[in-house]
């Protein structure tokens, strides 16, 4: 099933404000203040290794550390809906962008936003990682990836063999990044994806940005 939508809803407007009388004469002052009710993992969001097992941190116990730095951007737009990222795919991808991946946050362009977005297709056709290709990223250092889509493992699976090496392996990711095409080609930048301090946050929301010199 689809994660719910977030809820916006307006808790005091302007107008609504009015009535507390606050500022000076000649110079009322007024608020606007929404409320918001939402799951961690709608958006852009990163997921804390709790997620993954009932033994990993919080997203408030997590380094800041591992939401900044050097980062890379692999072209994976061959790979179709529902396909299967393998290492073979990765190695390709990262000889192609000029880069060796040593440590560096590693997001991946599928293509996925500009063929489903704004359509429900969007949820349910994404490709994903395998549990070979996670170990990879493990292998090569990097600690933290993303994608686009709901999950780095394709949409249905019931194994999610991605999110088990992350949690065996000690990684955290990053999903629904749009935009990404945009950093293809950039060789190296710089990324900040920094998470809300929730406390006991099985993740958290984000603004992912890319800093490309």
């Amino acid at each position: 099933a689809l994660f719910p939508s977030p809820i916006i809803l307006p808790y005091v407007d302007h107008e609504q404000a009015k009535a507390a009388g606050l500022g000076e004469e000649g110079d009322p002052f007024t608020y606007a203040v929404n409320y918001i009710s939402m799951l961690e993992h709608v958006g852009t969001h990163v997921d804390a290794p709790i997620h993954f097992g009932p033994n990993g941190d919080t997203i408030d116990n997590c380094p800041l550390e591992w939401f900044r730095g050097t980062a890379v951007c692999l072209d994976l737009t061959h790979i179709p809906d529902l396909g299967d990222i393998d290492v073979a795919d990765l190695e390709a991808a990262a000889d192609k962008a000029g880069v060796e991946i040593d440590g560096q946050i590693v997001l991946m362009n599928t293509g996925l936003h500009n063929r489903h977005w704004p359509e429900k297709s969007a949820c349910t056709s994404n490709p994903g990682l395998t549990a070979a290709a996670t170990h990879w990223l493990a292998d090569k250092g990097s600690k933290v990836h993303g994608v686009e889509g709901p999950s780095t493992d394709k949409a249905g699976t019931k194994g999610f063999p991605s999110h088990r090496v992350c949690r065996d392996r000690g990684l955290v990711h990053y999903e629904w990044l749009c935009n990404l095409e945009q950093l293809v080609g950039k060789a190296e930048f710089q990324f900040t994806g920094y998470p809300l301090k929730w406390v006991n946050g099985t993740g958290s929301p984000c603004r992912a940005i890319a800093e490309v010199g």
